[in-house]
């Protein structure tokens, strides 16, 4: 069972790791995305301004918007009141699926960039490299499978080598090659095998959600191209955000969800004060008739279920922020990990052939000599 499980283990690794690498080296650096384009476009990101400013209307935010980028319409927008982080809003161009970014001071409702396409700025692309390796949803696939193996390779690495915790601290540093890169191999795989797991599972279910959601809305080939506001005219996205302040207790929005499709009505996705480090900063929403503005629904993540409660906490625990920058920190340099494990892997199973290619010569070298 054992030789069988190293076999497969062994298998997996190799099959998986060119994708698992480009995984773990985007997923280490994204951990720290906002502080990256701070620092790289901070024209953009960062925003100057007093503890007593107040935000402008949301309403005049989007005529600004869209006055300045003809033939497209909003598919969404990220509001921060921080007093340091602009807004972002995201435009769709009229009769395609094409989506672009922009950023705009909340406080000033001056427009800090250009529309860009989603994957312009470094960080955008390697979060679509991270996702779907520039594939969309055939990528998104491969980006399951992925974290499917990464799964199996945590789990399976904890059962090889459980007994290594006896002597995780004692390293062979004056062993053969071989040896101490099973060491090293070992010791890093069972350090990291916790958080690399969740890092799988929180990912690869990110992964089929994302695919079953398209399969489901778009199966079928039916794209609705948007040319036109699919909602009313007289919707005053600025009340329907200080209503939504009103409808849940301590509730901050921090995404808008625009109509963009049939289906679809207005949503605002925000936090709230709780004490589960847990709850992401999107985990209640409240829910408007894009037609009429009359409140649809509201959902107080403190009153959830369990299960939403649960997948809420995906969020916190892929990216690691759930305990501040220690936590960023650590799942920063445990993202990287899979790169040691991968050549140390690597190092080990050609060593191995090398000695089966050897041992099998010198049978054969003997077999000659007895022929003879």
């Amino acid at each position: 069972m054992r030789k069988t499980l190293f076999k497969w283990h062994s298998y997996g690794a190799l099959i998986a790791m060119l994708p698992l690498l480009i995984i773990s080296i985007t997923g280490s650096i994204l951990v720290f995305k906002v502080e990256i384009d701070s620092l790289l476009r901070p024209a953009h990101m960062v925003v100057d301004a007093q503890p007593t400013s107040q935000r402008v209307s949301l309403d005049s935010l989007m005529q600004t918007t869209l006055a300045a980028n003809p033939g497209y319409e909003l598919g969404g927008w990220e509001l921060f009141d921080d007093k340091q982080r602009s807004d972002a809003g995201y435009l769709i161009k009229h009769g395609t699926e094409e989506w672009q970014k922009i950023y705009i001071n909340q406080y000033s409702g001056e427009l800090l960039s250009q529309a860009q396409p989603m994957g312009h700025y470094i960080t955008d692309w390697l979060l679509e490299l991270h996702y779907t390796f520039l594939l969309e949803v055939k990528g998104a696939w491969v980006g399951f499978a992925a974290a499917l193996i990464m799964l199996f390779l945590g789990v399976s690495g904890i059962i090889l080598y459980r007994r290594f915790w006896a002597k995780i601290f004692t390293m062979r540093f004056k062993a053969v090659k071989r040896v101490l890169f099973s060491d090293i191999h070992k010791f890093i795989g069972i350090l990291s095998s916790p958080v690399l797991i969740i890092m799988a599972f929180t990912g690869g279910y990110w992964n089929i959600a994302g695919i079953l959601h398209e399969i489901n809305e778009h199966g079928d080939g039916g794209h609705v191209y948007i040319t036109a506001p699919l909602h009313s005219p007289d919707i005053s996205f600025e009340s329907l955000r200080l209503q939504s302040s009103q409808e849940i207790p301590s509730y901050q929005a921090g995404y808008l969800a625009m109509p963009h499709e049939p289906g679809r009505d207005i949503t605002f996705y925000g936090d709230v004060d709780s004490n589960n480090p847990f709850n992401s900063e999107y985990a209640s929403t409240v829910s408007f008739d894009k037609t009429s503005g009359e409140l649809l629904t509201k959902q107080d993540i403190r009153e959830a279920g369990f299960l939403m409660v649960f997948l809420d906490s995906f969020r916190k625990l892929h990216f690691g922020y759930f305990g501040g920058l220690i936590t960023r920190i650590v799942w920063c340099i445990v993202g990287l990990m899979p790169v040691l494990l991968g050549f140390t892997g690597l190092y080990l199973y050609w060593s191995r052939r090398q000695q089966k290619l050897k041992s099998k010569r010198t049978r054969l070298d003997m077999d000659a000599q007895s022929a003879t």
